[in-house]
């Protein structure tokens, strides 16, 4: 059984896509990219900048489903310049702490509105 997950303090979908689906003790997020929820508006500037309100559209996702950064078992994080893979681990560090979650990080040609991280997530609810 799918539940859907939603929360006005991420990006709504910009397609045909939940933000978050949880099926039994886990829940599957979709890639959070650098838009302020309360504007609509895409934060640019900083590589920095970007992965801060890309992570934290993440933590408002996990939190909305009941959950907590602590429950995340997997990241992936999509990056338009794998220069900037010490940059985002910087950022990464202040939302998870150890034991962190796997986590794959992928150097993409291209990410949607060409911003610079997105990042989607695995979460384990009372495992």
């Amino acid at each position: 059984m799918k539940k859907e997950i939603s929360t006005k303090n991420a990006p709504a979908a910009i397609g045909p896509y939940s933000q978050a689906i949880q099926t039994g003790n886990l829940i599957f997020t979709s890639g959070m990219i650098p838009i302020d929820p309360e504007t609509g508006e895409l934060v640019t500037g900083s590589v920095e900048a970007q992965a801060e309100q890309a992570f934290t559209n993440l933590k408002n996702l996990v939190e909305a489903s009941g959950a907590s950064m602590e429950d995340v078992v997997k990241t992936v994080v999509f990056i338009s310049n794998m220069d900037d893979f010490g940059k985002i681990n910087a950022v990464y560090e202040k939302y998870f702490t150890a034991p962190y979650p796997a986590r794959s990080c992928v150097q993409a040609a291209r990410l949607p509105k060409d911003v610079a991280v997105e990042i989607e997530a695995v979460v384990c609810v009372k495992c």
